[in-house]
C-alpha cells in the first residue's frame, strides 16, 4: 500500500504559516470540526494575533456563546455582530498600509474577511482553502471531520479518522507529545511523523526584531503569494 500522510487539525482563524507547512505536508489535510469548542477561554479557533502598532496583538472573530451545554465546533455560530468584519478589515487597513505587498493581497484578505456566513467552521474552512489556492497548496486533499464516521476520543478518535481517511501515516505538530498517546499509532498500524516546523524569519519591515506564529496573513502582506510559497518551501 503506498503511503498516504494524513494531517489533522482543528479550523483556524486565518492560521499562522506552520499550519499550512502541515497541510503542505499531508495527502490528505482533515479539519477537526467534530472536537467540543471550549466554553470558556480563547481558542485558535476564533482568534489570532496580528502586528499593530509593532506589537502582537490578538485580533478575534466574536462566537455566540448563548447555549447550553456544549458544542462541537460545527455548530459553532459568529455572533450577529454587524460591524465586527468591518472593524477587522480597518485593523488590517492600519497595521499593514505600509507593507511590501499591501496592494496585491489586501483585496484577497478583503473578500475572506467579508464572507457572510455565521457558521465559524465553514468560514475558517473557506478562508483556508482560498489561501491554500492562492499559494499553490492544490495537491492536497482537505475534509472536515464532521462528514466522517469516527469515534472515540483523545488518540483513539485520531486513529478512528486516519483510518476513515485510509491513512497509513499521521504528521503530528510538534506540541503534540503532552497529550498524545504515540504507542498506540504503532499498535494500529499507522507510521507517526513529527512535523517539526521551523519558523521562517522574512521582512516585517519597519519591525525590526521579527515576530513568529503571527496569522498566515502577516507573512502574505509582507511577502505576497509567491513569496509566502517560498517561504513554506524553505521551511
Amino acid at each position: 500500500m503506498p503511503r498516504r500522510i494524513v494531517a489533522i487539525h482543528q479550523p483556524n482563524f486565518f492560521p499562522w504559516l506552520g499550519y499550512f507547512d502541515k497541510i503542505a505536508r499531508a495527502d490528505v489535510f482533515c479539519l477537526m470540526d467534530n472536537v467540543q469548542f471550549p466554553k470558556k477561554g480563547g481558542t485558535w479557533t476564533n482568534r489570532v494575533r496580528l502586528l499593530v502598532s509593532g506589537k502582537p496583538t490578538w485580533i478575534t472573530a466574536p462566537v455566540d456563546r448563548s447555549y447550553h451545554g456544549v458544542r462541537p465546533i460545527a455548530q459553532m455560530q459568529i455572533s450577529n455582530d454587524p460591524v465586527w468584519r468591518t472593524k477587522l478589515l480597518k485593523t488590517v487597513r492600519t497595521a499593514y498600509a505600509k507593507a511590501a505587498c499591501f496592494q496585491e493581497v489586501f483585496p484577497f484578505l478583503e473578500d475572506l474577511i467579508t464572507n457572510p456566513t455565521r457558521c465559524l467552521a465553514e468560514y475558517n474552512e473557506g478562508a483556508i482553502r482560498h489561501i491554500c489556492d492562492a499559494i499553490g497548496l492544490k495537491e492536497t486533499e482537505i475534509v472536515r471531520g464532521s462528514t466522517l464516521k469516527v469515534e472515540g476520543e483523545a488518540t483513539d478518535l485520531l486513529i478512528s479518522m486516519v483510518r476513515a481517511l485510509d491513512g497509513t501515516a499521521y504528521l503530528c505538530g510538534g506540541g503534540a507529545g503532552g497529550y498524545q498517546e504515540d504507542e498506540k499509532f504503532s499498535e494500529a498500524g499507522i507510521e507517526l511523523i513529527y512535523q517539526n516546523f521551523r519558523h521562517p524569519v522574512y521582512s516585517q519591515a519597519p519591525q525590526r526584531e521579527f515576530v513568529a506564529g503571527l496569522s498566515i496573513m502577516d507573512a502574505l502582506l509582507h511577502c505576497g503569494f509567491e513569496g509566502t510559497a517560498q517561504l513554506l518551501e524553505g521551511s
